[in-house]
């Protein structure tokens, strides 16, 4: 078996590869670069399975970030058991091949409980009085200590959020050669965000992207140069590439107009009441699962989808079968918006009525991916002071809202879910091995296969 390292560099494209990124554009001249075909939703957990099963959504069943879960009525975004996928992972395949394989598993999703042999994921501790800690899930669980002893505290604040930066995947990449020198895993999966926030944030024509496409480079470059020496072979994998977007459709809301989204009032907020609703989307970047209440009314909500401006197509049961997206988790209803735009979750008609989760980063609370969570409200003249007064009262014990995310779509530049129109503008797999890689583009549902031929061949 070859040692094997993957990095998954998130939302790096062959647009991007070039000379800010000496490192990468190095490994693709030595050995090779592929455009990579990803599927629909093109989002991280619904890749990252297909990445490491080979199956389509309809396969895997993880057909976004989060769902609607219709036996409880709610709506789940990011969860971490490995149960939530479908389908044998390529850790389980490998271990067949040989049973001294082993894997290790850094901060890809779907990170708790899987086979992998060593896992590291974040894990936020949430105490009874909505105190929200930095923490990490580890397999084994004696690996937690270790790491915070060794490399600090994870920056959770760092890795989602207004603050989010290069200094969560530094710690990620130290992690990820802590395990390499310490386990001599056989393959070591790795997942770097550090592209992923300021293409949303800015898009991915600003010119402060080169920082962070130095900044990201800088860090594969330390971790590609530690294990080749170490005779390892390595692939970078991204899962997307991001586009640039002028606006949001706010689905929810024209649902609501139609009377179609009920929500209950709790004290002046509105909260979204799903079970309750005729019609209501799981908005998720470029692509939005619309749950429809009663069959009759599949085609009145279709239509009513598509009239609206920023939307490209709705995926009926056809739609959703080409695609690869009939799965029971799916929407009735799939609507993917124009390469241009992207979905909010917003399902309130007065920002006075918003939820008390809306201002503030709760990736668990609110129905539907929220990419505004990567800004600090610009309304808030006196933000140091409004964050040190809420800091002030979590050290002093008293309960307190971190509300400092603004209601504002207009904001996000950059957005992916939909696939894109040009091979430049999508992710890309590298290799160390030329021959390892197919002689033109690569699929999704291929990377577990060229990860495995990387191991075994």
């Amino acid at each position: 078996m070859h040692r094997t390292v993957v990095l998954n560099v998130v939302g790096l494209t062959g647009e991007l590869l070039g000379d800010a990124t000496p490192n990468l554009k190095r490994l693709a001249g030595e050995g090779a670069m592929r455009p990579l075909q990803t599927v629909l939703p093109a989002v991280t957990c619904t890749v990252q399975s297909t990445f490491t099963t080979g199956l389509m959504p309809s396969g895997h069943g993880c057909v976004a970030n989060g769902w609607y879960f219709r036996d409880i009525a709610e709506v789940n975004l990011w969860r971490q058991a490995n149960q939530l996928v479908t389908g044998e992972k390529i850790w389980d395949t490998a271990r067949r091949r040989d049973p001294a394989f082993t894997c290790a598993k850094l901060f890809w999703w779907y990170n708790m409980y899987s086979s992998a042999d060593y896992a590291v994921t974040p894990r936020p501790i949430y105490w009874a009085d909505g105190l929200k800690l930095p923490d990490i899930y580890t397999e084994p669980a004696s690996l937690h200590d270790e790491l915070v002893s060794r490399l600090g505290e994870f920056p959770l604040f760092n890795f989602w959020g207004p603050n989010a930066d290069i200094r969560s995947s530094e710690w990620i990449a130290r992690c990820a050669r802590h395990v390499y020198d310490t386990r001599r895993p056989t393959l070591t999966l790795v997942y770097l965000p550090h592209l992923d926030y300021n293409l949303q944030r800015l898009g991915p024509d600003h010119p402060a992207i080169e920082k962070d496409l130095r900044a990201v480079d800088a860090v594969c470059g330390e971790l590609i140069e530690h294990v080749r020496k170490d005779g390892a072979r390595v692939m970078v994998v991204s899962e997307y590439g991001i586009t640039r977007v002028t606006g949001a459709v706010h689905i929810n809301r024209a649902l609501r107009e139609r009377d179609l989204v009920r929500v209950r009032v709790e004290r002046g907020r509105e909260k979204l009441d799903a079970g309750a609703s005729e019609a209501f989307a799981v908005a998720d970047h470029q692509v939005a699962h619309v749950y429809v209440r009663r069959p009759e009314r599949i085609g009145e909500v279709k239509r009513l989808i598509e009239e609206l401006p920023g939307v490209d197509s709705v995926l009926d049961a056809e739609g959703k079968r080409a695609a690869g997206l009939d799965h029971p988790r799916s929407g009735e209803l799939v609507a993917v918006s124009a390469k241009d735009r992207w979905f909010s979750y917003y399902y309130w008609l007065d920002d006075d009525k918003a939820p008390e989760f809306a201002k503030t980063v709760d990736i668990h609370r609110k129905p539907g991916y929220d990419p505004v969570e990567l800004f600090a409200d610009p309304k808030l003249r006196v933000l140091p002071a409004h964050v040190a007064w809420r800091l002030l009262k979590k050290k002093l014990g008293f309960r307190y809202l971190m509300d400092v995310i603004p209601l504002d779509a207009s904001l996000v530049k950059g957005s992916h879910g939909r696939l894109t129109e040009r091979a430049e503008e999508g992710p890309v797999v590298l290799s160390t091995d030329a021959a390892l890689l197919p002689e033109a583009q690569a699929h999704a549902v291929d990377v577990g296969r060229l990860i495995l031929s990387h191991i075994f061949d």
